[in-house]
């Protein structure tokens, strides 16, 4: 009985310790007059700061008044010229709607797209942030390609992102 256990034990670790890469964003708490959530694109930047791939884009998805919100993707200018213009939108499994105030998980399958399709060599995971009424940022963390050693980075913003961790597991 002891010996069943164990090996469920070993296999469920097993299964836990796949390769992954783990992000989170944090939006921030801003005390504004007018809040309105951020537009915010995450996406692997290869070193000619091209885009390798789109991870996530938060935007508002309903017409509203202003307009249908893909008219304000624009305003996350770096996405928006490298890969967003290009983009038929929502993009399937990437495209979300726009975040409240807090800590948002991201997690990949590295055996999977888009990370399994990565050829070895260094590339940026890049967070960008676009606020109505507000400001605008974007991180950088570099990292190396494929997993070769469990690493944690992360980057802390000023102003429209708190911080944004990236947990490599090989």
């Amino acid at each position: 009985m002891r010996s069943c256990l164990m090996l469920i034990l070993l296999l469920l670790g097993a299964s836990a310790s796949a390769a992954s890469v783990d992000a989170t964003v944090e939006i921030p708490r801003i005390d504004a007059s007018e809040y309105h959530r951020p537009y915010v694109a995450v996406w692997i930047e290869n070193p000619d700061h091209s885009v390798a791939a789109n991870l996530a884009v938060w935007y508002a998805q309903k017409e509203t008044k202003e307009g249908a919100g893909t008219k304000w993707l624009a305003d996350l200018r770096q996405w928006w010229r490298r890969s967003g213009r290009d983009q038929s939108l929502p993009i399937d499994g990437v495209s979300g709607a726009t975040r409240p105030v807090g800590q948002h998980q991201l997690r990949f399958d590295a055996s999977k797209p888009p990370f399994a399709a990565l050829k070895p060599g260094s590339y940026g995971f890049v967070v960008e942030a676009a606020r109505e009424v507000g400001g605008r940022e974007q991180l950088r963390i570099p990292f190396d390609w494929p997993i070769t050693e469990t690493r944690h980075l992360d980057v802390k913003g000023e102003h429209e992102l708190g911080l944004i961790t990236l947990d490599l597991n090989p």
